[in-house]
């Protein structure tokens, strides 16, 4: 009786050596990997040490900041999930169409530091097909919208990552972009843009959301429902600007006077010098339009508050 005791004293020793020996060894290793990576790649790590690794509702944290305010439509990484499926970038977060061709919104933090010094261009018009997507997805390139009649439309604007050229080439991607007719891109859609960092220059850190709408639009060469190569020539685009005046604080610095900007802008000829105010919606009507839902992670009621009431300013 005395043997066996002793036997599971030991085990028992041995269990707890091998615990201790665990702990020692992976928390410097997931330190490293916070520190170096951040949460995205931890958690791809840990799925694959817990098997959880090629699940269907693969889903990183919204702790990335371009998902702060939460995930408009519950995009995810499964691949299964084609035609809402989750890219993230440093630069921006996307949802992405596989049948389309076109991103279904993007997302991203905007701060003074994403921005180069006024007059400063580190613009490198490198349009090219996204080597992120799965490889046997057909993907958008560049030549696509040749003849078209309508722009290569960024959404997460290359201004808004010009404090370096690796930020700046990664808003030419093709997944970034959707067909847009000039007199939207060139005109009321950059003007808003322009505003956006005006904005941050004052001071304020923004969290935009954009994309299309509907199918039909008019380019400078008339009006088409799609490209040759099939993308869908969007009805209207829309953007959505919560404008936090507390730097650094992510969504505690959000309350019920906290200011957001929606305007649905249509994409068509003729309207390159009206004033993007004239397009302003409030975040709720935007919401209705897309199905998606902005800011989901702030309170219910500071929402209620923040998406009825229109922009003034």
């Amino acid at each position: 009786m005395i043997g066996k005791s002793w036997l599971v004293i030991q085990w028992l020793v041995y269990v707890n050596l091998l615990i201790s020996l665990t702990v020692i060894v992976a928390v410097p290793i997931l330190r490293q990997i916070l520190r170096y990576t951040g949460y995205g790649l931890m958690f791809m790590w840990l799925c694959f040490l817990t098997g959880c690794w090629g699940q269907d509702q693969i889903q990183l944290p919204s702790s990335n900041p371009h998902l702060l305010l939460g995930n408009p439509s519950n995009a995810t990484t499964a691949t299964n999930n084609a035609e809402n499926y989750l890219m993230l970038k440093p630069q921006y977060a996307l949802s992405y169409s596989r049948s389309k061709k076109i991103p279904n919104w993007v997302s991203w933090q905007l701060q003074t530091s994403n921005l180069a010094a006024p007059g400063t261009s580190r613009r490198q018009n490198n349009f090219r097909v996204d080597p992120d997507l799965p490889s046997d997805w057909s993907a958008t390139r560049p030549q696509d919208y040749t003849g078209s009649g309508f722009d290569r439309g960024h959404l997460a604007n290359s201004e808004d990552r010009s404090s370096n050229p690796i930020d700046n080439s990664a808003t030419f991607l093709m997944t970034n972009m959707i067909p847009q007719a000039p007199d939207n891109n060139r005109g009321v859609w950059v003007e808003l843009e322009n505003y956006c960092r005006q904005l941050v220059r004052q001071g304020k850190e923004l969290y935009i959301i954009a994309g299309p709408q509907g199918q039909g639009g008019v380019g400078d060469k008339g009006a088409r429902r799609e490209l040759a190569s099939g993308q869908p020539v969007p009805a209207n685009t829309w953007k959505v600007v919560l404008v936090n005046d507390r730097l650094g604080v992510g969504l505690k610095g959000i309350n019920k006077d906290t200011r957001a900007i929606a305007v649905v802008i249509p994409n068509v000829q003729g309207i390159k010098g009206n004033p993007w105010r004239a397009y302003r919606k409030t975040v709720r009507e935007v919401e209705k339009l897309t199905g998606y839902n902005f800011f989901r992670n702030i309170p219910q009621d500071v929402q209620d508050s923040i998406e009825n009431r229109v922009d003034t300013f």
